[in-house]
């Protein structure tokens, strides 16, 4: 889902731009990468629960800080370290952006928003989860089912409902009013959900109207409302339609078996297993991938601007996926790289 979504991506940056008006042939693009864009926009909230379930545990409330964060710090300060290293020698080399001093300290270690590229402003975001996480083990290991969902309603109201209501009259709170916020409401809910059951109608039917919201709004927010200039107003991880439709899917993704798919099918559970322990070099590594293949430097060109979304979003994305897969399979090979890539 990340990697269609980066591919996806390439419409908005170097095809369409806000301000023009679609054409017939242009139109069928934005509807396609829009639609693309929907259905993999869960991807970050989704991880971010699965985290929450997996590190909110009961269980593990009795585990020292001490001994938790610095589990945490090792994988992730050697992958931080050494991918930034890569990117900033990619964009040396590929984009001549110079390895000053200056650029080097506002890319890393004062990343604004990104860090040295655009998609590390995940691994500030997870680090942060980290920290929070010790103090929120104590909170789940009162087993109180009502102070958790109280946590989830407040972060509802100020993430999602405010900046709604603040959209559609001008008003808006003081930012001081719900300070429990970002996106630290989709981990707290990552351990509510496994006492939550609903039916898959239900479920499914939040889904769609999750789909209609979040298509029918951004073509508001671009052709009928564009002075507002909040284009991608319904993009963003936490507004309304993204955290429904992220908890419905989830909760959808959470019927699976946890040893899925079993002994029944040992290749695709070495398969999946292969993939689940990497997911952080394949998400660190997955960007140089995609931009290859955009930039045509694997012999052949796999860009949204010579290929047909429809086809083109699917593809790139699968391709870029398999090769950086494929390639990060190879570098745990090697002692050394297997350590720093995460």
């Amino acid at each position: 889902m990340v990697v269609m979504l980066h591919a996806s991506n390439e419409y908005y940056t170097a095809i369409y731009q806000p301000h023009v008006v679609l054409e017939p042939a242009v139109a069928a693009y934005w509807w396609t990468a829009t639609v693309y864009k929907f259905f993999t926009l869960s991807c970050v909230p989704i991880f971010i629960m699965l985290s929450g379930a997996l590190l909110l545990q009961s269980s593990k409330s009795k585990e020292p800080i001490k001994v938790f964060l610095k589990k945490r710090a090792k994988r992730l300060g050697w992958a931080f370290a050494f991918w930034s290293v890569i990117y900033l020698v990619w964009g040396f080399v590929i984009y001549e952006i110079p390895l000053t001093f200056d650029n080097v300290f506002h890319g890393v270690l004062w990343g604004v928003f990104t860090g040295p590229w655009y998609h590390f402003w995940f691994l500030y975001l997870i680090a942060g989860l980290y920290l929070i996480t010790p103090v929120l083990r104590a909170v789940v290991a009162n087993k109180d089912h009502k102070l958790l969902r109280y946590l989830i309603i407040l972060w509802f109201i100020g993430e999602a409902v405010v900046p709604l209501v603040n959209l559609a009259t001008g008003y808006t709170l003081n930012s001081g009013v719900f300070i429990w916020g970002g996106c630290i409401g989709y981990f707290v809910l990552g351990e509510y959900l496994k006492r939550v059951r609903a039916r898959p109608a239900v479920l499914y039917g939040f889904l769609f109207i999750g789909f209609i919201w979040t298509v029918s709004s951004t073509w508001a927010m671009h052709f009928v409302f564009p002075a507002l200039e909040q284009y991608y107003f319904f993009f963003d991880y936490l507004s309304a339609n993204v955290i429904i439709t992220s908890v419905a899917l989830y909760m959808i993704l959470s019927r699976f078996k946890p040893d899925w798919p079993g002994n029944d099918h040992p290749r695709l559970r070495k398969v999946v297993q292969a993939i689940s322990k990497n997911t952080l070099p394949i998400y660190l590594f997955h960007v140089i991938i995609l931009m290859s293949l955009q930039r045509g430097f694997f012999g052949v060109t796999l860009s949204l601007t010579t290929i047909n979304p429809i086809i083109g979003v699917p593809l790139i994305a699968t391709v870029t996926f398999l090769i950086t897969v494929g390639l990060v399979l190879i570098m745990k090979k090697i002692p050394v790289l297997k350590t720093l890539i995460g």
